[in-house]
């Protein structure tokens, strides 16, 4: 494969894992670790450890307690709070694992940034979640949840098997959600009425 190609392969590919890592802190930690351990991705040297079995027996924990927690009302925005930090945070681990071709010191580099796209997307998603509890008094969260799970295994699957394929629905799918959420808040709030006695 020509090393421009794959170094912009795994470009496209920290890209996506950022904004899963967005959505989801530690599934895609997990799905790194276990493609590694599996031989479909090469980790860089410094990023092994995510296949190591006791970091995957700790990031399955940590993966099922947040894909859980975050179906319950109030919890979830107690997570949310706390990813805040842990987000931006995972979404560099999985940059500087998947540019493992990149000279030094561009991985680290680049995965500030990618670090920096994982908040935008996490502060996106907390936006909408906070305006769904309003809306929907947190009934529709877990509605909101599961659709995030899903968004966040399909962008790893493509992240890892066609990188390329995955950036172009990443972009597509933020455009949509910036969309969404610009056209909610220019709707006009009907004004109160006001009855003269």
């Amino acid at each position: 494969m020509d090393s421009n190609l794959q170094l912009g392969l795994a470009l496209a590919s920290g890209v996506v894992l950022a904004a899963a890592c967005g959505l989801r802190a530690f599934l895609p930690l997990l799905a790194l670790g276990i493609a590694g351990r599996l031989g479909w991705l090469h980790l860089a040297p410094a990023m092994q450890w995510l296949q190591h079995p006791a970091a995957l027996s700790c990031l399955g924990a940590a993966t099922l307690i947040e894909i859980v927690g975050d179906k319950i009302p109030v919890v979830d925005h107690a997570l949310d709070a706390i990813a805040t930090a842990v987000r931006p945070a995972a979404a560099w681990i999985a940059g500087v694992a998947v540019l493992a071709h990149w000279p030094a010191p561009w991985p680290e580099l680049v995965a500030i940034a990618l670090g920096g796209g994982a908040f935008a997307v996490h502060a996106l998603k907390a936006k909408t979640r906070l305006g769904s509890s309003v809306a929907t008094l947190g009934h529709a969260n877990p509605l909101l949840s599961i659709f995030e799970d899903a968004t966040t295994l399909v962008l790893l699957a493509l992240a890892i098997l066609a990188p390329l394929i995955a950036l172009v629905l990443t972009v597509l799918l933020v455009m949509a959600i910036v969309r969404w959420a610009r056209r909610r808040r220019v709707r006009p709030a009907s004004a109160p009425r006001i009855l003269a006695s």
